[in-house]
This record gives C-alpha cells, sequence and structure tokens, in this order.
C-alpha cells in the first residue's frame, strides 16, 4: 500500500514538473523596428510597431516587386502577422517569394525587438 501512494506521489511530481514546460510565444520590447528581406525581384523593407510586448502593425515600407502579382502578398501577409502575433503564417499562393520576403524582412525587425 505504501509502495502503490508513493508511486502515485511520484508520477504525480513528475507531472507538476511537465506544466509550465510549453513555449511561450515571444515578448517584444515596445518601439518601432525596421527590417529587410529578399523578395522576388530585390529586398522588401517593413516596419514593425510593437506594443505590450506584440506585434501590433506590420507595414511593407519599400520593394520592387511586380505589380498586379505582389499585392496579396503584401496585403495578407502583414495581417496574418498581426493577428497570430507570429512569423509562422501561410505565404500567398503565386506570391511565395515576395510572401517569404516579406516574412524575413519582419524576422529580422523582430531580432531588435527581443
Amino acid at each position: 500500500m505504501k509502495k502503490s501512494i508513493l508511486a502515485v506521489a511520484l508520477v504525480l511530481a513528475m507531472m507538476l514538473t511537465l506544466v509550465g514546460c510549453g513555449e511561450k510565444a515571444p515578448v517584444y520590447n515596445d518601439s518601432t523596428y525596421e527590417g529587410t528581406g529578399q523578395g522576388n525581384n530585390g529586398d522588401i523593407t517593413v516596419s514593425v510597431e510593437v506594443k505590450d510586448g506584440k506585434i501590433a502593425d506590420v507595414e511593407v515600407v519599400s520593394h520592387e516587386e511586380t505589380e498586379g502579382i505582389c499585392e496579396p502578398a503584401i496585403e495578407q501577409v502583414p495581417e496574418s502577422i498581426v493577428e497570430k502575433n507570429s512569423t509562422e503564417v501561410d505565404t500567398v499562393s503565386g506570391a511565395t517569394n515576395t510572401s517569404n520576403g516579406i516574412i524575413e524582412a519582419v524576422n529580422a525587425a523582430l531580432e531588435g525587438a527581443k
């Protein structure tokens, strides 16, 4: 009986140790940061605003991407990043390189926010 109580107590202690081991979302320092990534036709530069430790706004400030093709990525990717507070977002079909360039630029900007 004592061994089973001891075993249960040990299992509970191990379970409590694992609580809180989950990955936390990064917390960033509030400010506005700029970063650059490689798009399809050249550099993409973004401005990333951080408020209350979270990504509050992402704006593409300059790019050399093809007009008529890049717009969906330039609109959707920054919105998704803000919504998820993460750069782990989907790329836009047909504008994959532009999407990846925006994500790379935001990651570069956030390096300064840590």
